[in-house]
């Protein structure tokens, strides 16, 4: 059972929210000010906060970054749900440039917040640092090492490695790693560009590129990834 703290001024929107959720099988803890929810922060564990922007004690705002802050917390990765009754793109941005990880304008569906809460749990819950043949990969901080060495990778090569360790030991055509690299930032490239890539990335994580090990051709049909 999943654990989300509400923190919301409006009782009634809260006693709202908290019996809807529960009724979804969540166990919810509720606070009315920035410093009460701070304080059961600290006391207990949870997976998700669902946070008002106007607080009686300060801005959800300032709430986000307390959070974010604490870098060392276990906290300081949970995912914040912001809920706001200001309608505008500024307050949006500075959400999301705070650390927020969704933002919903008042009043809302109840069913999309259902369904945005199920999305950033499921998401938590993914593994953040991918292992494979000595290789890590930090999914957080978009940063690659072989053991203890940080290896400089491009943007693309970054976003090829993460694709092959996300589908290690299956075969993936040229057409699915543009899809999935390439085919994401709306671009179109061309086919190419992806054995030039995989070249690049092969000098990278292979002891002997011209022999890969990990990074591996099937002629015919594609790369693959393969867990030694």
């Amino acid at each position: 059972m999943s654990r989300l703290l509400i923190i919301e001024d409006d009782l009634d929107l809260q006693e709202g929210l908290s019996f809807s959720l529960q009724a979804e099988g969540y166990e919810t803890v509720c606070a009315g000010s920035m410093r009460e929810g701070m304080e059961l922060l600290r006391e207990g564990a949870f997976e998700l906060v669902l946070l008002d922007c106007n607080l009686p004690d300060g801005s959800g705002f300032d709430c986000c970054r307390s959070i974010r802050e604490h870098r060392q917390s276990p906290d300081s990765r949970i995912p914040i749900l912001m809920l706001t009754a200001r309608d505008t793109e500024l307050d949006e941005v500075k959400a999301l440039e705070l650390g927020a990880s969704d933002y919903m304008r008042k009043p809302f569906s109840l069913a999309v917040l259902k369904a945005r809460i199920k999305k950033l749990l499921q998401h938590q819950k993914q593994p953040h640092i991918l292992t494979s043949n000595a290789i890590s990969l930090d999914k957080d901080k978009c940063r690659v090492f072989r053991g203890e060495e940080e290896l400089a990778c491009s943007r693309i090569e970054y976003k090829l490695l993460l694709c092959f360790m996300e589908h290690k030991n299956q075969v993936l055509s040229k057409e699915q790693i543009l899809e999935q690299v390439w085919d994401a930032d709306g671009r179109f490239v061309d086919e190419g560009a992806v054995a030039v890539n995989i070249r690049r990335l092969r000098t990278k994580i292979e002891e002997d590129p011209a022999e890969p090990k990990l990074l591996q051709t099937v002629y015919g049909l594609g790369y693959i990834w393969k867990e030694g």
